[in-house]
């Protein structure tokens, strides 16, 4: 067994070098406003935000590099701006079930605005201090890949190594961003489902129900199936994983749309649409059938299944957490190594001030949730509830981002998880009425905040140890964008639920403004409350969860997130990992050296990585342009999916044709490693 490699940061830890300057911290904030806005109405319209950390990057190197600035300075203003992506992943997954459960009745008011910021300062501020405590465990941890931290230190290190390094970079970036395009503009389908028959409705012999009954047994019907989404980032993040975890997270979409669907379907065919909402009635489509057994049916149970893994992880962890929380508790007794005896890339808030910051930010949060709820009982449970399964959430968060990249970082199921754990002891406690949904609520958003800031924090924390940037300048800069985007947030907010209401609409849930988490938020914390609750499903999950880790599976966690992500979404990641295991493949037979493995490798990760980049800019852009003149022109009125399986396969061969091309002669040194 070969020793690990010793880590060697980018920017040696004895180089003085300009870091935190004032304008790379004025470029970071500008772009963790604009930035954040614009995943606001992303994540409104379509349920997800798109990770800012590329653009942001891109844009910090190229202002600065103007400037002359240092990659540091770089590094610091790309950790500002990204941070708004997650203050609005947080806002608009929850501050919506505000609205949409009748708890907050006017959401265009100075009293929304104060409880909508408050909510995020609380969350933002103790994401930060909360992965602080952690950050060591997980960044140095030599099995978490972190694939969007090592695309992000790839972009900053292009700008350093020269043009034979960039243009891998940047091609690829090109290519990806014409690519997205092309499939924005309608010349090819990016996603397509396809009806399979599964049986003949009234034929089977099969009965369900009381024996004797005659009409209990409609079976049969159709299920769903879904080809891989055409996206350069999902293949750019499938190749960074490799196949062993692309494959474990694609299997968990296996079970859903393999196994339980279609069971589900078979034996209980247009049945389903008693277990549905009645707004879920309306289209009696089998692809919607399927769809919203997968959304009411099998995502409860992915919840339940990511609870257990979150258990699960956090007690795998439990030593590395306990030694970093132990360390912490002595530095706060002790006091922290004097700054001229610490090396630049190990100095860090001390841990004394990090957990005097939680103290206060604890007794600030009790004060807030007695102000919403209106009562002391529910504001003390819901602050335990949020100190303790906000911190759980936001090192699994973490853990989390390490493996799959924050772009795919399933927050809304966390606080799901949270919604659930906090209405059940309120029920517990007899607390209920809308002061126990306003708790439950209010928990939700803080932690949601919470996880989306310490995962992307902890992506910014190893693209720092990557790249050799000091620690606390990263926790003072998070600190700083964190407040000003929660200070600006409500604002995009607002403007597109009034916006949508003054056009004929209903605001937050309606067609034009789904706000698909925070509807789901909504309807869990008052049924719960209420009484009403499949907790079954949520049972089942849990179970299936303790069964995959009996049977040795690797990471339960990532099962979970597979059937709780769309079908497409985990197919593409899949592909992008058997690209990668082709071209490792490859590499392997034409018997390369060392040196050619690995500059094989280095030119595949950056060339995904300008994959990922070069899509999540494009996103931003065409984003804008639906929010300002509507829905991009399309080139054909029904594109061809055909001709995105086309686009597929271009990808995969410039994967693997592009690395095996550049391996070089066996005579030339190796490059740096890439994933260090």
């Amino acid at each position: 067994m070969t020793a690990p490699r010793e880590h060697k940061p980018f920017v040696p830890p004895n180089l003085q070098m300009k870091e935190f300057t004032l304008r790379a911290v004025l470029l970071g904030l500008v772009m963790c406003v604009v930035l954040g806005a614009a995943n606001a109405y992303l994540g409104l319209r379509a349920g997800q935000t798109i990770a800012a950390t590329y653009p942001a990057a891109v844009i910090g190197m190229a202002v600065l590099r103007a400037f002359k600035g240092t990659i540091l300075e770089e590094n610091i203003a790309r950790t500002a701006g990204s941070i708004g992506e997650s203050v609005a992943a947080g806002a608009v997954f929850t501050l919506p079930a505000f609205v949409l459960s009748r708890s907050w009745l006017d959401f265009a008011s100075p009293t929304a605005y104060w409880k909508s910021t408050s909510l995020m300062v609380v969350g933002g501020v103790l994401g930060v201090l909360f992965v602080s405590l952690v950050r060591r465990v997980l960044v140095e941890d030599p099995e978490l890949p972190f694939p969007e931290s090592v695309a992000a230190s790839h972009i900053h290190k292009a700008g350093q190594l020269g043009a034979q390094a960039a243009k891998y970079l940047f091609y690829n970036m090109g290519f990806a961003a014409a690519i997205f395009l092309a499939g924005a503009f309608g010349c090819f389908a990016t996603d397509q489902d396809w009806l399979f028959p599964i049986g003949r409705l009234g034929r089977s012999s099969l009965r369900l129900g009381a024996p004797g009954t005659k009409n209990a047994v409609a079976t049969g019907g159709y299920t769903m199936f879904s080809g891989p989404t055409v996206s350069p980032a999902y293949i750019g993040v499938g190749y960074v994983i490799g196949p062993a975890l692309a494959s474990l997270n694609f299997s968990g979409s296996i079970i859903a749309w393999g196994l339980l669907i279609p069971l589900l379907i078979y034996f209980l065919g247009p049945q389903l649409n008693t277990f549905m909402p009645p707004a879920a009635r309306q289209n009696d489509s089998w692809i919607a059938m399927a769809y919203n057994v997968w959304r009411f049916i099998v995502r409860p149970i992915a919840v339940g299944g990511m609870l257990c893994g979150a258990a699960y992880t956090l007690f795998r962890m439990r030593s590395s957490l306990t030694a970093g929380l132990v360390r912490a508790f002595r530095e706060m007794r002790t006091g922290a190594a004097p700054p001229e005896t610490t090396a630049r890339t190990e100095r860090y808030m001390s841990s004394r001030i990090v957990l005097a910051g939680i103290f206060v930010v604890f007794v600030l949060m009790i004060v807030l949730y007695e102000y919403l709820s209106g009562g002391i009982v529910p504001a003390l449970v819901a602050g335990v509830v949020m100190l303790f399964v906000g911190f759980c959430f936001a090192t699994v968060s973490g853990y989390l981002v390490g493996v799959i990249g924050s772009s795919n970082n399933p927050i809304s199921g966390l606080t799901l998880s949270t919604v659930i754990i906090a209405a059940l002891l309120m029920v517990a406690l007899g607390v209920s009425g809308t002061g126990g949904v306003v708790a439950v609520l209010g928990v939700a958003a803080v932690v949601c905040v919470s996880s989306a800031v310490a995962g992307e924090l902890l992506q910014d924390f190893k693209v720092g140890y990557i790249l050799g940037g000091t620690p606390r300048s990263i926790q003072i800069v998070e600190l700083i964008a964190v407040v000003l985007a929660s200070a600006v947030m409500y604002f995009p907010l607002m403007i597109l639920n009034q916006g949508n209401i003054n056009a004929g609409g209903i605001g937050f849930g309606d067609r034009a403004l789904p706000a698909p988490q925070a509807g789901l938020m909504a309807a869990l914390a008052q049924g719960i409350v209420s009484g009403d609750m499949a907790w079954p499903l949520i049972i089942a999950g849990i179970l299936m969860g303790i069964a995959l880790i009996m049977i040795g599976v690797r990471s339960p966690m990532l099962v979970a997130i597979g059937m709780y992500l769309p079908l497409g979404t985990t197919f593409a990641i899949f592909v992008g990992g058997i690209v990668r295991w082709m071209t490792d493949s490859l590499a392997s037979r034409r018997n390369l050296n060392e040196a050619q493995r690995t500059r094989v490798e280095s030119v595949g990760v950056l060339a995904a990585s300008g994959m990922i980049a070069g899509e999540a800019l494009m996103g931003l852009v065409t984003a804008w342009f639906n929010y300002k003149y509507g829905k991009v022109p399309q080139v054909f009125d029904h594109p061809a999916y055909s001709a995105g399986v086309v686009v597929l396969i271009v990808l995969g061969f410039v994967l693997v044709r592009v690395p095996l091309a550049n391996a070089g002669r066996p005579e030339d040194p190796a490059p740096p490693a890439v994933i260090t």
